[in-house]
């Protein structure tokens, strides 16, 4: 779906957010049957609402057996250190809500290069797929969680990163300018979904937030497609 007509919720503030967007993400994975996949986004928006799932009201009506936890990007740092999204959200919400551990699929960025990294979560989601080719019939993921920040990017998809013209492989390792290398899921993969949501939250997004929903073809959130409902929920600072 085209991000400039897709939906678009405004909620009064970011604790609203994060509660208006954990009622919608139990209605879809109460609604599905068997095995449910969620690729998580980090930061600081997407925290809340994995602290409200793993908290009441929320917390007793997932199916937390079925639900299995994918990553969208990683900073490639040990698990344990502080900027890892791994790290944040087991303890945000899936240690917190005693979600099985088999159902827990992190990328890896331990005692691998960064491209080690990426092909090994990879053959993971291939494996977890059940084939190497995605059918559009058939996603791979139910929901896809994505944030967005000020320079345009969604997930690690950089702006003047070579991964953004990665449409092959699911996922790639970019060193975007300043930052830490990541592993990030590329387009083809994270468009792969029946749901996709961006969460903005923060007046800092307002001006990002209008941009890409006006189609500017510089910001890599604007050349998001998936395949199934994309949504947008931000807080009244930022939409």
């Amino acid at each position: 779906m085209d991000p400039v007509l897709a939906d678009i919720r405004v909620l009064a503030d970011a604790p609203a957010l994060a509660a208006h967007v954990a009622g919608w993400m139990i209605g879809i994975l109460q609604a599905r049957p068997g095995p449910v996949t969620v690729a998580l986004s980090g930061g600081s928006t997407p925290k809340l609402l994995y602290q409200a799932l793993a908290a009441p009201p929320f917390v007793q009506r997932v199916p937390w057996e079925r639900v299995h936890w994918f990553w969208g990007d990683e900073r490639f740092v040990p698990h344990s250190d502080e900027r890892s999204n791994y790290r944040m959200t087991m303890e945000a919400m899936l240690r917190k809500a005693g979600a099985p551990p088999g159902n827990i699929h992190p990328i890896p960025t331990e005692d691998v290069t960064p491209e080690e990294a990426a092909a090994r979560y990879q053959a993971m989601l291939q494996a977890y797929y059940g084939g190497r080719v995605l059918d559009p019939a058939r996603p791979l993921f139910d929901i896809v969680l994505l944030g967005l920040g000020t320079n345009g990017h969604t997930a690690s998809l950089f702006p003047d990163t070579p991964v953004l013209n990665e449409r092959t492989g699911w996922a790639a390792a970019v060193t975007p300018a300043g930052e830490p290398t990541r592993i990030t899921l590329t387009y083809p993969a994270l468009e792969s979904c029946r749901y996709a949501a961006f969460l903005v939250a923060g007046a800092d997004k307002r001006d990002v937030l209008a941009r890409v929903r006006a189609g500017a073809l510089d910001l890599p959130a604007a050349h998001y497609h998936p395949t199934g409902e994309l949504h947008w929920f931000a807080d009244q600072a930022a939409g």
